[in-house]
């Protein structure tokens, strides 16, 4: 920012104005002008003569060195006064140096304040060639080490970020539509870093995308969150949508050079953390799911009633894991319904009243699946299906995704459990499957137990007794 600012001030110091041209009305004189151009720069800026002499000295230059421009404009060089003696000729060595050097030059070395102290500059000095394009005399702009350094590493951890850091970066606008993405981003958003500019954060996030939008809101008229968000969103890609769950920093960005804070937007920076999250959400499931089987069975070992086991080990595998379950047994080559929850409200697993009544499902139903399989089979209703889904299979009407897992005790198949989920909760998956397997072979040794006491699930039918042995 110094070597740019001062080269814009060359030209202005190496011609002579035009002493027969008047200026036009109302414009401000060129020496005039120029001086309000070196004072109001950030940089220390002095220049010298092609005998040395200093003739340009800004207010920057008078605050890091606390020599004023009366004090400085006329002295020949730095000798005897900005420098120790020692250095004096090598630092008048360089920098009278580049006034016949094409480029810029920069060195540094330390300088004398007025009061006896010594600072440390880096100087960005270079030529000034008059009309005739002569050398004329030489520029220098300098300014504190640290404060360059600085400079530096702010600039280049900029840079990083914006280019090959390991985490996402998205600069926002006020309009919360990107102006700046870096490479993770970019592979995270499902798009070239061109093509996400300025394009609404709607288009690229399906879902979620109110919860994103809203926490760039809060940063730019409250400042960052003291802490990171995890937000859940779904991603439109060429292969789908895909959801994800990125763990958010944000940070709020306001222009360094107004005298009062201008929002710029807002810096995002965020980690894909699904894999994790998932992981951990997939552990507490299990430990949630482990717990209930545990109590399930202490509960059971209570009951005198085989019956009443069976039934409490399903009210206890319900909760969070299906909205209703069926207990659906056979007999013969038939399924007779024995136990169910309520259909139009939540309640306990009873036996059906006035005992169990023959299911009369169709070919295909996945109850039968199930028994033919000897096996889990899972099933949802189609988009739009609506209630005749679940009611064609003698389900409760508000079940759209349903498992069922066969009932197996000595070698043989007594039936079937059915969970139901309503429209408000995902689709059965592999690991659900698995859960409903543990919780059938607990329900089957009940039942069987209850069958061999009791004789329940019994129906008249030749031969008499419950299951079927696939010996």
């Amino acid at each position: 920012m110094s070597a740019s600012r001062s080269s814009g001030t060359t030209d202005a110091i190496g011609p002579e104005e035009d002493p027969g041209r008047e200026p036009p009305a109302g414009t401000v004189p060129g020496s005039q002008l120029l001086a309000a151009l070196l004072d109001g720069m950030d940089a220390a800026l002095c220049a010298f003569d092609a005998d040395g002499a200093i003739t340009h000295w800004n207010r920057e230059a008078e605050r890091i060195l606390g020599w004023s421009a009366a004090e400085a404009v006329g002295r020949t060089g730095f000798a005897g006064w900005a420098v120790r003696s020692a250095d004096a000729g090598d630092v008048q060595g360089w920098l009278m140096a580049a006034m016949g050097t094409p480029g810029r030059q920069v060195h540094e070395f330390a300088l004398l304040r007025k009061d006896g102290g010594r600072v440390l500059v880096r100087t960005q000095s270079s030529g000034v060639r008059g009309e005739d394009g002569k050398p004329a005399g030489v520029y220098c702009a300098f300014s504190e080490v640290h404060a360059q350094i600085d400079l530096e590493r702010s600039i280049a951890l900029s840079e990083a970020l914006l280019e090959d850091a390991s985490w996402g970066v998205v600069l926002v606008d006020v309009d919360l539509r990107p102006t700046v993405v870096n490479a993770y981003a970019a592979r995270a958003l499902g798009g070239r870093r061109t093509a996400l500019l300025g394009r609404p954060l709607g288009e690229l996030v399906v879902q979620g995308v109110e919860d994103l939008e809203g926490a760039l809101q809060h940063v730019l008229a409250e400042g960052a969150p003291s802490a990171p968000a995890e937000l859940w969103v779904t991603l439109r890609t060429a292969e789908g949508d895909r959801r994800r769950c990125w763990r958010s920093g944000f940070l709020r960005l306001a222009s360094p050079l107004a005298e009062e804070p201008v929002p710029l937007g807002v810096g995002w920076l965020f980690r894909d953390v699904t894999v994790a999250k998932l992981a951990e959400q997939e552990a507490d499931r299990v430990r949630f799911r482990s717990n209930q089987l545990h109590r399930a069975a202490r509960q059971a070992s209570e009951c005198e009633d085989p019956v009443e086991a069976a039934t409490s080990t399903l009210d206890y595998a319900l909760a969070g894991f299906a909205d209703h379950v069926v207990v659906d047994l056979l007999a013969g080559e038939r399924l007779v319904r024995a136990a169910a929850t309520p259909s139009d409200a939540p309640g306990p697993c009873l036996p059906v009243s006035g005992g169990a009544l023959p299911a009369r499902y169709g070919p295909g139903h996945p109850a039968l699946q199930a028994v033919e399989r000897t096996g889990s089979v899972r099933a949802s209703a189609r988009t739009g299906a609506g209630e005749a889904w679940a009611v064609e299979r003698q389900w409760p009407r508000d079940s759209v995704h349903a498992l069922c897992a066969v009932l197996r005790s000595r070698g043989r198949t007594l039936g079937v459990v059915t969970f139901l989920r309503a429209a408000n909760r995902g689709a059965f998956e592999r690991p659900d499957a698995m859960y409903a397997e543990s919780v059938a072979v607990r329900v089957a040794s009940a039942v069987d137990l209850a069958h061999l006491t009791t004789g329940f699930g019994d129906q008249d039918r030749p031969g008499g007794g419950l299951g079927r042995s696939d010996g």
